[in-house]
């Protein structure tokens, strides 16, 4: 029997006009409804690009940022896990009340958290997420409720990643993902850490000023919303003025943690008066000093 086919039909130049239209409307209606669903803090030159970044840039390996998910608390702080560089091998004297802490990342592994609550540290930063594509699940457990255990307040951070998605998408997966806070008074609030990026895009992950400023009040509103408390802001004044065009947009709320391999804070960015926390060092790892009295910390944490 033989097989039957269906004719095949013929358009004509009015047909295919008709069928172009119809494509064209399609792409027309879908676009906006596309833009919509863009996280909020995603600006336009954030849309389309990859959640993930393809591996670190050779500077950052050569800080020890081996893996995407790696970059860590003052990763591109000069002297940071790199050979030439000034670090202060023991706490600068201080003019005023301080307290000690060291902050954490899975760099740093199962830490030894009677050991250096002997050495007089008493708060602790502990490194939970990284855009919206890695969590410190090997670690994160054993430092941030190990630390809580052995006495000292702790706190989480975010390392930021602007190139990858919105400033309140990635607040949100902070959140989900250890970055919360609660009234026990042994929990500080959250970071944002935004620094240099050590992936590929640029210095300032390929957004101008005003859009950066834009995604971290993304960041910084969104986790608001989610636990009540204004976020640490970690940076250094150098990338701040670079990549912000030095803004005081967010001096007056959230406290500031800048990052300084010397003998003294330095130069702060725009707006605010004080650090609260100053990361001096990396040797043997991040260590850092609240500039306060210790019942000034305990009043952070309680919030």
């Amino acid at each position: 029997m033989p097989l039957l086919t269906r004719p095949r039909v013929r358009r004509g130049p009015r047909a295919t006009l008709v069928a172009a239209l119809v494509a064209a409307l399609a792409v027309a209606l879908t676009a906006p409804l596309a833009a919509a669903a863009a996280p909020a803090g995603t600006t336009t030159a954030d849309r389309g690009r990859a959640a993930r970044p393809d591996a670190p840039t050779a500077a950052a390996r050569h800080h020890g940022v081996d893996r995407v998910g790696e970059a860590y608390l003052g990763w591109s702080t000069r002297g940071s896990h790199a050979e030439g560089g000034t670090r202060v091998a023991h706490a600068p004297v201080a003019p005023t009340a301080t307290v000690g802490g060291i902050d954490v990342s899975g760099h740093q592994g199962n830490v030894d958290w009677a050991s250096w609550w002997g050495q007089g540290m008493r708060f602790a930063y502990v490194k939970a997420t990284e855009g919206t594509y890695y969590t410190n699940s090997d670690y994160f457990p054993q430092q941030y409720n190990g630390s809580y255990d052995a006495g000292f307040i702790r706190g989480a951070y975010h390392f930021a990643n602007p190139s990858s998605s919105g400033g309140a998408a990635q607040a949100e997966y902070f959140v989900q993902h250890g970055g919360g806070w609660s009234a026990d008074g042994r929990t500080l609030p959250g970071v944002l850490d935004i620094e240099y990026n050590p992936y590929d895009g640029g210095t300032c992950y390929g957004l101008s000023a005003a859009a950066m400023v834009d995604w971290i009040g993304a960041f910084l509103g969104r986790y608001r919303e989610l636990t009540g408390r204004d976020a640490v802001i970690y940076t250094t004044t150098d990338w701040w003025t670079t990549c912000t065009g030095n803004t005081s947009a967010f001096s007056a709320s959230h406290p500031l943690w800048i990052a300084r391999y010397a003998d003294g804070p330095g130069t702060l960015p725009a707006g605010w008066a004080y650090h609260t926390f100053w990361q001096y060092t990396s040797s043997p790892l991040d260590q850092d000093l609240f500039n306060g009295s210790m019942d000034r910390l305990e009043a952070l944490a309680l919030g």
